[in-house]
């Protein structure tokens, strides 16, 4: 069978799974729609917050971007696996205990104020749109690529799958729906890089097979080492950014994981405290199957991208390559006219408006992602354009794998995007209906129609969230890295010092969090996007002390702390039932009894 049928067969089945689950578990309560009842066992909990948390960006785009940048690119890795130690150990079983099972519904208990409720709502829809934006833009990648339809269409088809599964079952029908999408996900990351390890280096463990040597004996990290060096790229395994730079992001990763409200959420699915110990452990050991195996398929990608394209006649191309080029996510223009593909370091195309790819004869080439535009043709040497979130999803076709390999990693891909963007939405929906409606505008509303309020918030949340993939603000990663600085920005301060500070009190935590999230927007504003001041955005010469956007989270945050604290001692402290509670959340005795209310 073709690439395409295999595609049609097995994303059906998928979905055809995910509908039955959302069938089955429909929410019947408003307690089933938020928390899946509370009932879930560890197991199935851990499955389901591992799928939560590798989104598209993990599936698709970190082992793109450690294709492109190699050593720097290892902050991703740091910071989102540390992100997770640090949430599981330090944050979870105290929110779990305290038993609200939203973030802005701890916030709002903790500082017994609707004020801070609201900020925190606010800052969770602007950390869960910035998240989703990501998500949707690998639903697009995938349909657009694999299953041959227009990009719109491909975001509307992901969007109804998803509206289907969260409508129906809220946190019921995705918790068990992710369960089944992380075993597709996962079987769809593994298998190729298995295949291609084997293939290259002649070890089927793939983290082996990255240290391991090719046929002719060289080691395979010092075949591309040199192959980098000799196209005029950096050293594959030596980086570039600042020790700094590389620090605040990492730091950002790991605080933002530590505040991400649909990856906290997930601990009030299970019954006990104990539960919720259990369900983390679960998950840290499933994600490092695929986070340690991401590194691997970044160098067999690199390598075969390389040997494949690098001085070859455009002309000899194998069919994946100008498959790709339909899309506009890879492009190439035959600068020197020699017809042969010169692949070397330099800017081959700009992100920068009007976006079009100028062929040889100077006439635009229009791709489904729209249209992007030759940088300095004269000036750079370099022809060809690659967009780092190809390299996952076409890894198998470069590398000559069966078509059913090819066709279950566009599954895989869709699985990872819809299962964090369903949890996101159920996040976005919940800060709504019940933070914003439930709790402050409307206090008597009936269990039906709060349940009713949560299910309009999510179709909204979709087609806002539809809008996101159709016209994407840039590849997933570096969306979903600001996602992570936002809610290190916001939350992170506010949670940790209302687990640990019991004189922390609503001005200061309400202070340091407008502080924090409207620190972080100006930056990624100023710096991803130029909407401030100029068109384009400022040149990273002119970033504060150095640091990146992906990074600014963390400085962003560190001033969140501080105003928190000095606000919080120049006013009043909190009152005595609330500093209670704070003592009480870190006492595990009779901990196991904690039910989320």
């Amino acid at each position: 069978m073709s690439v395409q049928v295999w595609t049609w067969v097995l994303v059906a089945i998928t979905f055809g799974l995910y509908f039955g689950i959302a069938i089955w578990a429909r929410a019947g309560s408003t307690k089933d729609f938020y928390v899946a009842g509370g009932g879930v066992s560890p197991l199935a909990n851990g499955m389901a917050t591992a799928a939560d948390w590798m989104s598209a960006a993990s599936f698709i785009s970190m082992a793109g971007i450690i294709s492109f940048a190699g050593y720097d690119g290892s902050v991703y890795l740091m910071g989102w696996t540390g992100g997770y130690v640090l949430l599981a150990l330090l944050l979870a079983p105290y929110l779990r205990k305290f038993g609200k099972f939203t973030v802005p519904d701890f916030i709002g208990d903790r500082y017994y104020s609707n004020t801070a409720r609201t900020v925190a709502v606010i800052c969770a829809l602007i950390v869960s749109f910035t998240y989703v934006a990501g998500q949707m833009r690998g639903v697009g990648i995938v349909f657009s690529q694999f299953l041959q339809v227009d990009i719109v269409m491909g975001v509307i088809i992901g969007m109804a799958v998803v509206l289907v599964f969260a409508f129906l079952g809220g946190m019921k029908g995705i918790t068990y729906t992710q369960v089944a999408q992380y075993c597709v996900l996962i079987f769809a990351f593994m298998v190729p890089a298995i295949f291609i390890s084997s293939q290259m280096t002649g070890n089927a463990i793939p983290q082996l097979g990255m240290g391991g040597a090719v046929s002719d004996g060289t080691y395979l990290l010092d075949k591309l080492d040199t192959l980098h060096t000799e196209l005029g790229f950096k050293e594959y395994t030596s980086g570039s950014k600042s020790t700094l730079d590389v620090f605040f992001i990492t730091l950002a990763l790991m605080a933002g994981t530590a505040g991400l409200p649909h990856v906290i959420v997930r601990f009030f699915t299970v019954p006990k405290v104990k539960d919720a110990r259990k369900s983390a452990g679960y998950a840290l050991l499933l994600i490092a199957i695929l986070y340690t195996t991401a590194p691997a398929v970044a160098v067999f990608a690199r390598t075969n991208l390389i040997e494949t394209v690098s001085g070859k006649d455009y002309a000899s191309m194998p069919d994946w390559f100008k498959n790709w080029e339909d899309t506009g996510l890879i492009a190439w223009t035959d600068k020197n006219g020699d017809g042969k593909i010169q692949y070397v370091a330099g800017p081959a195309l700009a992100s920068k408006k009007p976006k079009f790819i100028d062929d040889a004869e100077g006439e635009p080439v229009r791709g489904k992602f729209g249209e992007r535009s030759i940088s300095n043709p004269s000036d750079s040497p370099n022809e060809l354009y690659v967009d780092r979130d190809i390299m996952v999803l076409a890894n198998p076709e470069i590398a000559k794998l069966p078509n059913w390999v090819i066709g279950l990693v566009a599954a895989g891909g869709l699985a990872a995007a819809l299962s964090t963007a369903a949890g996101l939405l159920l996040v976005i929906s919940t800060s709504i209906s019940h933070d914003l409606i439930k709790k402050q505008l409307k206090p008597d509303i009936s269990e039906k129609g709060e349940l009713m309020a949560a299910r309009i918030a999510i179709l909204v949340a979709i087609i806002i969230a539809g809008l996101f993939g159709i016209y994407p603000p840039g590849f997933v990663a570096a969306v979903v890295a600001l996602a992570f600085g936002l809610a290190a920005a916001s939350f992170f301060p506010a949670i940790v010092l209302g687990i640990f500070d019991k004189r922390m009190n609503r001005q200061g935590a309400v202070a340091g969090m407008v502080v924090g999230i409207v620190l972080m927007l100006y930056y990624m504003i100023v710096y991803k996007t130029g909407l401030i001041g100029t068109f384009d955005p400022k040149p990273a010469s002119d970033q504060w002390f150095g640091i990146s956007p992906e990074g600014f989270g963390t400085v962003a945050m560190i001033v969140n702390l501080v105003v928190s604290l000095v606000v919080s001692r120049l006013t009043p402290p909190p009152p005595a039932d609330v500093q209670e509670i704070v003592e009480n959340i870190r006492i595990p005795s009779g901990a196991g009894e904690a039910q989320a209310h």
